[in-house]
């Protein structure tokens, strides 16, 4: 499901039972809370459904960035910039840099922050990061069926994959 086409995304998973004593967990609202929570009615433990967290890059190479089209859903076969989601035990820079690899073959190193982008519609946070291509060959992956150079006149707009990608990029396109 694109992001911004829905209700929270299917990526989420939505507890059933409390992780400290397993018991089923129930919709209701605490004490001192402003809303609803899922809350254990045996220990009281509250289980937060909070927004993941992604990191990517807009990788730059010397006439223009680094695209990707997607090989895996959601938006398989739409284009976006590498990204994921940040794992345990890495920092969110550190996360665009992995994700770059994995997903395009190539290196890069971090220039600095292009934007934050959350959607109360969604369930995702993305931070997105300016980077410099420093070595690799841009090659498909699993999650990538092709790897594209654009400039900021030829990007695909018609066909990016998600909202935050079509933010970023605009405001990728508005800074070069």
């Amino acid at each position: 499901m694109p992001e911004g086409s829905g209700p929270m995304p299917l990526i989420h998973f939505i507890p059933k039972h409390c992780r400290q004593c397993g018991a089923p967990l129930e919709l209701r609202r605490p004490e001192f809370e402003d809303r609803d929570r899922l809350v254990c009615p045996a220990c009281g433990f509250i289980a937060y459904t909070n927004p993941l967290l992604v990191a990517g890059a807009v990788p730059e190479d010397r006439d223009g960035i680094l695209l990707l089209r997607r090989g895996i859903e959601p938006a398989r076969g739409s284009w976006t910039f590498p990204a994921g989601f940040v794992e345990l035990g890495e920092t969110v820079a550190e996360a665009a840099v992995r994700e770059t690899r994995e997903e395009i073959g190539v290196t890069i190193r971090i220039t600095g922050l292009l934007g934050v982008y959350s959607y109360a519609e969604t369930g995702v946070v993305t931070v997105v990061y300016r980077a410099k291509v420093e070595g690799g060959v841009p090659a498909v992956s699993r999650e990538a069926e092709a790897v594209a150079k654009f400039s900021a006149g030829d990007i695909p707009w018609k066909e990016v994959a998600f909202r935050s990608t079509r933010d970023a990029l605009k405001d990728w396109t508005a800074r070069s």
